[in-house]
């Protein structure tokens, strides 16, 4: 079909009209919908960045609406805080030790130079474990610092405002910190089998702490001594060995022995005649043959010969020995009682004394605790009141009750002796283990307390782990009255706090694997 020219012309204009639009598209590097749009979200974003010219202009203020962290980590700063910009600024805030504290700081720069007139800083300090604490700022140095020093744990976040020279709108500036906090997940604290409790007010007895030791019980302590000389043949019996009353010790040799068993041998015989004797003598003077005196005196020589058999066998029980023997010199020396050997004095073929202590035996059943009192604790420490006993090498508990005190001071020391009886079923509380003594008071009420279990020792201080958002925080404490259950919080802890009780000692392994990483 032919063409007009007329239809030539039109079809000319549309390719040109094209040819510009497409050409402007590819100058401006834009859509044309977005370029009808403008950007709607260029007015509350104010990001020079992503939004070219405009955004210049508003010299990428960190308002509120932006607050800066839709596009950008947060920096650090020359001196390992977090950095901030605005107007050729440049502001860090960290944390620094000033005077064997720590402290929050401020360092303003600009152009590469310290700016340390015309700033005013303020600002408020949040714990992880909701605490909060009010941040004044004065010149120190290069930098502001905190009036106030931040103690222990450093896990909390800082919220500041910075107001520069010339300018009337501060500049908001954030720090935060997580250092001593462990991170667990539910799952993880339900494996570790920790207890999380609820610190609240509480029924404790106030106590007197005394440093003490661990004693035998020396009404269940006997020195085992053999009453008789002789040579020994055998000693079964070990140090350390736990024997039942009755058992063979050691076994002796012994003249002396012999000597009495020979003498109940014959008392015995002499009895069996006089016996015989006693009867035939009656039995005549009862069919009227013989006089009475000869039946007296068969009588009289009876009971003599009874008592004589009595008298030689006392004698052997005297010394634990037995009547018979397949040899009269063979003595057993037996365990008096149920006991452990905590001492053993004598071996194989020693010639022993009568009165040598050759074995001490103890009951460990029951030890002795014994402490020291002065004279301005007399008051507080009486027989009959309870006391809990601490291991000083571990961190085992007992309860146990003051059985005596001294009536005497020490004429040197100016002190009283004293002792808790404390049962000992597992043999745990060994003779020379130090401990410590917290004899208890009477009751009061307390504002917070915690179970004792909660308490862990870290770099010589006492430290609660609290629960805090994703984890646990190790928060130092100043403890004060005790019943060993339970124990007053005098600082660091609040009414409501969660901490851990049971198995908190996990919690204070994990801290010392990241105790290498701490730092101010």
């Amino acid at each position: 079909m032919a063409i007009s020219n007329k239809q030539k012309a039109a079809i000319a204009a549309i390719v040109l009209v094209g040819g510009v639009t497409t050409g402007a598209v590819l100058l401006s590097g834009r859509s044309a919908p977005e370029e009808h749009s403008e950007h709607s979200e260029t007015t509350g974003h104010g990001d020079n960045e992503h939004h070219g010219k405009q955004a210049a202009q508003d010299n990428h203020k960190d308002d509120k609406s932006h607050d800066d962290g839709e596009h950008h980590e947060t920096k650090k700063g020359p001196n390992g805080g977090a950095l901030f910009s605005r107007d050729g600024y440049d502001v860090e805030i960290g944390t620094a030790e000033s005077k064997g504290e720590a402290r929050i700081r401020v360092w303003v720069n600009k152009s590469g130079k310290v700016v340390d007139k015309g700033v005013a800083v303020t600002g408020q300090l949040v714990r992880t474990t909701g605490e909060t604490q009010s941040l004044d700022f004065v010149t120190s140095g290069d930098a502001m610092e905190s009036k106030q020093s931040i103690e222990e744990p450093h896990a909390f976040d800082v919220s500041a405002d910075v107001t520069l020279p010339g300018s009337s709108t501060p500049l908001p500036v954030k720090l935060s910190k997580e250092e001593g906090k462990i991170e667990l997940t539910a799952e993880q604290v339900a494996k570790t089998g920790l207890v999380v409790l609820t610190a609240g007010p509480a029924k404790v007895q106030a106590g007197v702490q005394f440093p003490g030791e661990i004693r035998f019980n020396e009404d269940k302590t006997a020195h085992v001594v053999p009453r008789l000389a002789g040579v020994v043949e055998s000693v079964p019996a070990n140090i350390g060995q736990q024997v039942k009353k009755g058992q063979v010790l050691a076994v002796i040799a012994s003249t002396g022995l012999s000597d009495q068993r020979s003498e109940l041998l014959a008392a015995q015989k002499r009895l069996d005649l006089a016996r015989v004797t006693y009867d035939r003598e009656k039995k005549l003077w009862e069919e009227k043959i013989s006089a009475e005196q000869d039946y007296l005196i068969a009588r009289n020589v009876l009971q003599e010969s009874q008592i004589s058999v009595q008298n030689a066998q006392q004698k052997l029980t005297a010394i634990g020995a037995s009547s018979s023997s397949s040899a009269l010199n063979r003595y057993e020396l037996r365990a008096p009682f149920d006991g452990m050997i905590v001492e053993k004095h004598i071996s194989l073929g020693e010639a022993v004394a009568d009165n040598a202590n050759v074995f001490t035996l103890s009951d460990l059943s029951s030890v002795w605790v014994e402490f020291v009192v002065s004279a301005k604790d007399l008051e507080k420490v009486r027989v009959g009141k309870k006391a809990s006993i601490t291991s000083a090498s571990s961190d085992v508990t007992a309860e146990g009750t003051v059985s005596y005190v001294g009536s005497l001071l020490g004429e040197e020391t100016r002190t009283a002796k004293a002792r808790v009886t404390l049962t000992n079923p597992q043999m745990g509380w060994r003779p020379g283990l130090f401990v410590s003594v917290n004899v208890f008071g009477a009751e009061a009420d307390v504002a917070v307390a915690i179970d004792s279990e909660g308490i862990q020792q870290v770099d010589g201080q006492s430290v609660v782990f609290v629960a805090v958002s994703g984890g646990f925080v190790a928060q130092p404490v100043k403890t004060g009255r005790s019943n060993g259950r339970a124990i007053e919080i005098v600082e660091g802890i609040k009414p409501g706090m969660r901490y851990a009780a049971s198995n908190s000692f996990v919690l204070k392994s994990e801290l010392g694997k990241s105790s290498a990483e701490h730092s101010h």
